[in-house]
Formats: structure tokens, C-alpha cells, sequence
């Protein structure tokens, strides 16, 4: 949402229509924040757009990544993955094209929850599944087959294949992998043998995090020492684990002592900047899965008032408020390799970069739902946004931005500008209700980090409780 021109956005009423224009120049606010953002930014965080443009810095955002002095014409690969950055398949090549350094383009594709498939991709693939890639003009429409085939095109990149010494065992582990997800998915989805989903659940689970503890003298990866292709396999679906288990089941299981080699095996992975980059947090996860799945089923077990902590804790009831709490009260880690400061600036250089977008965009909050809907719930590809509203977002974004850089001249007069349009309900609430549709769609990796996505959803927050 925040790396690209937002697409064909369409006008329409509030409630009433009212057009709220603000007694501010918001041209002149917005240079102010410019000037701001510009004088705190490292000179990697100014450069960031037009490296993103040139493909030499890795982001969600890229639409071709570049290695090693590589040009576009370079590329041998071309990589078809999820637009919302939700699609596990999608992931597991995303980071090991990243991880191996292979130049690649991208093309991005909705999923199917979140929208219709333009008709040049299912020509290429169709039953419109994702990912896809094209490697030297052969086409893969697999996941797997597009890893193995990478390692097989590309024998010059970093090696993470299986070889005579570890084949055996890379087999087994990616058995296991495929066990793991089967009683995932029975666990999460199914409703009518809890208990049993549960205990068969746990015990493939403390299977693996007893194979990651054979090699206690390694870097933490499944094979020991060295990354490789069951790593990249795993990862995405560890990552949905965690997740889903905290939020609909209640289980941290990344703070339980009972799998602390799959804490080891996290903590490894979060070292690996191509594993970073692709990394998503709870709340994303929590809400991308089921419209995948068809529903997830909650289930709390003997630890239900605890279990329904937790789900709140990651809806962000407590944990989007200022001042932010530590992990999230203890459900989530905090990223280590990103500042506070970072974080910061990350956020305010996303809501600020084609803020009029955004604003258009939170604005459908208060417009009208469209039609056909899709089944992600938080997705509505063609609704209408309130256009009496926007200048009034605009505002708000604005007032974020300051509020994330420490402060500014023109902070009074946008409070102000904003207790206006809060004198009257009606008001009110398309403003509150457009604050909140794009607070809740901060997606992780797609728009930012998790600790931008926290500063963003907290400080969105702070403006939406101004009296």
C-alpha cells in the first residue's frame, strides 16, 4: 500500500457528502515535514526511493533487485508473487532468491481472497496460483520446483542445496516439514476433535525442535551450520505457526523452555538480512490466514482468559497505544536490528511519501463498500472513498508524521484544525472511521516493518482518541 502509487481509487460520498475543508495549508505543512524527515534520515534512508527505482537495496516494494553490479538486462529470473506479501509459497522463494543473490524482477499478483487475477497471468499459470517464475524463458508454477530449479541455474550462488553428507537428512527433515503442516491445519481449521488436533499438534512440534536440537554446537539452522533450502522451506510456515497458534489457540510456544531450539532456529533466521526483508508480524499473519484456509477456530484450552489476552494483545486493544510495551506485553518479540529512532522515521517516511494516496485510501473508511466483496475482510479492492474527508486525513497524517519525528512548528495549528472537524458527531466519526480502515491494514512486510507498523498503528491511534 505504501510502496506504490495506490490504484484506481474511486470517489464517491460520506454519509452526508459534507466536504470538510480545513482552515490550514497543508501544502505548507507537508514541506515543513519534508524538511523534518530529511534533516533526521541517515543518507541511506534519503536514498531509499530512488534505490528501491534501481533495484540496489532489497524492500517489499522492489519491482526489480539487482546484485553485484547486475543490470536489468541482467536478469534471468522473473519472480510472480502476492501483492499483499501474505502468500507463504511466495515467500519461501522471495527469500532465497534474496539469500542466494540472484537478480530478479517482480510481478505482483493478487491472491485470490484479496481480488481478481489480471488475464496476462492466467496465461501464464492457469489456475492462477502463485508463485510463479520464469527462469531463462522456462516457466515453473511450484514453489519447490522453482527453489530446486534455482539452485540448479545458478551454480556460481551461494549453495543451499543438499549434499551427500546432509541429503539424507535434509530429506527427512523436509518429511517432517510436511507432517508439521498437515497437523497445523488440523489443529487450526478443524473443529470437530480439538484434543486430539492439539496433542498431535504438540507432538510433531516437539519432534522438530528435538531434530533442531541435535546440533547444538551450530549457528542454530536445520542442518547446523549452513542455511540451505529446508531452511527456506520451513521458514514461512514456523513463521504462520507461532503466529496462529498464539493468537487463535492461545500456545506462545516461542516462550515455552520446551522449544527453545525453535526459538534458536528464529534467532538464527532474523540474523539473515534476505530472511528480514520477507518477515511478517502476528497481526498480519493473524488476519491474512483465514480467509485463505476458510476460517481458523479458536480455541483456548484450560488457559482461556489468558488465550483471549493474547488475541487482543495482537489486535492491538493494548499494544497500540503509547508508550509502546516491550514485546508487545510479552507476545511478540520486538525486532532487534532496528532502532527506535528507525522505526520512527520508517513510519513517517511511509505515511509521508504520495500521502495524498493514502489519505484517498483511508478515506474509504468512511465511503462505500464494494461490490463484488472479497473474502479477505480487510481487503475491498473497489470501494469508494468519502472525498469530503480526505484533507481532514490528510491532517491527521500529518500530524502523525510530527508526532513520530519528536515534533514541529505547525503542530498546534493541525491539532487545532482537527478539534474543528471533532465538533460534530457525525463528523467525527468518518474521520475516526478512516483513521482506523487504514490503521488496521498496516501490513507487515508489505507496507513496513513490525516496529514502524507499531509506531504507525499507535500514534494513528493517539490522533483517533483526540477529543
Amino acid at each position: 500500500m505504501f510502496g506504490d502509487v495506490l490504484g484506481a481509487l474511486k470517489g464517491g460520498g460520506g454519509e452526508d457528502g459534507v466536504n470538510l475543508a480545513l482552515d490550514i495549508s497543508l501544502g505548507s505543512v507537508w514541506e515543513d515535514l519534508a524538511s523534518s524527515l530529511h534533516a533526521k534520515q541517515t543518507p541511506s534512508e534519503r536514498a531509499f526511493r530512488a534505490d528501491v527505482a534501481k533495484g540496489t537495496v532489497s524492500s517489499p516494494f522492489n519491482r526489480v533487485r539487482l546484485f553485484n553490479g547486475d543490470t536489468e538486462e541482467d536478469c534471468r529470473v522473473t519472480l510472480y508473487r502476492d501483492s499483499a506479501s501474505w502468500c507463504p509459497y511466495c515467500q519461501k522463494v522471495w527469500t532465497m532468491l534474496e539469500q542466494k543473490e540472484i537478480s530478479y524482477k517482480v510481478v505482483k499478483v493478487n491472491m485470490r481472497c484479496y481480488g481478481s487475477k489480471p488475464a496476462e497471468f492466467t496465461r501464464l499459470q492457469p489456475n492462477g496460483n502463485i508463485p510463479v517464475a520464469v527462469i531463462d524463458g522456462t516457466v515453473y508454477r511450484q514453489s519447490n520446483d522453482i527453489m530446486f530449479a534455482l539452485e540448479k541455474e545458478f551454480p556460481d550462488k551461494v549453495v543451499m542445496g543438499l549434499g551427500e553428507e546432509d541429503g539424507e537428512r535434509g530429506t527427512m527433515l523436509l518429511r517432517l516439514e510436511r507432517e508439521l503442516f498437515r497437523k497445523w491445519m488440523y489443529y487450526l481449521t478443524g473443529s470437530r476433535d480439538k484434543e486430539r488436533y492439539r496433542a498431535e499438534f504438540l507432538d510433531v512440534f516437539k519432534r522438530v525442535d528435538d531434530e533442531l536440537g541435535v546440533n547444538k554446537s551450530g549457528r542454530g539452522f536445520m542442518l547446523g551450520d549452513r542455511v540451505t533450502i529446508v531452511d527456506m522451506m520451513y521458514a514461512p510456515f514456523l513463521e504462520r505457526i507461532v503466529a496462529s497458534m498464539a493468537y487463535f489457540k492461545g500456545l506462545t510456544t516461542l516462550r515455552s523452555d520446551e522449544f527453545s531450539n525453535v526459538k534458536r532456529w528464529f534467532e538464527a533466521m532474523e540474523r539473515l538480512p534476505s530472511y528480514r526483508l520477507t518477515k511478517s508480524d502476528f497481526y498480519t499473519h493473524c488476519w491474512d490466514l483465514p480467509p485463505q484456509l476458510g476460517g481458523c477456530v479458536y480455541e483456548y484450552g484450560e488457559d482461556e482468559g489468558r488465550g483471549e489476552e493474547i488475541t487482543r494483545a495482537i489486535d492491538g486493544d493494548e499494544g497500540w497505544r503509547l508508550p509502546l510495551s516491550p514485546d508487545n506485553g510479552g507476545v511478540e518479540k520486538d525486532w532487534s536490528w532496528i532502532s527506535e529512532d528507525e522505526a520512527k522515521r520508517e513510519a513517517a517516511e511511509r505515511l509521508s511519501y504520495n500521502h495524498d494516496a493514502v489519505a484517498e485510501f483511508a478515506a474509504r473508511g468512511a465511503g462505500k463498500a464494494g461490490f463484488p466483496p472479497v473474502s479477505a475482510p480487510l481487503a475491498d479492492p473497489n470501494a469508494n472513498f468519502d472525498e469530503g474527508i480526505v484533507q481532514a486525513v490528510d491532517a491527521a497524517l500529518a500530524l502523525s508524521c510530527y508526532k513520530l519525528l519528536g515534533g514541529g512548528k505547525m503542530v498546534d495549528e493541525l491539532e487545532a484544525a482537527i478539534a474543528k472537524v471533532l465538533e460534530k458527531q457525525a463528523d467525527a466519526e468518518r474521520f475516526r472511521a478512516s483513521l482506523a480502515y487504514l490503521r488496521d491494514r498496516v501490513g507487515v512486510p508489505r507496507d513496513m516493518s513490525l516496529p514502524a507498523a507499531r509506531w504507525t498503528r499507535a500514534t494513528i491511534n493517539e490522533i483517533i482518541n483526540m477529543k
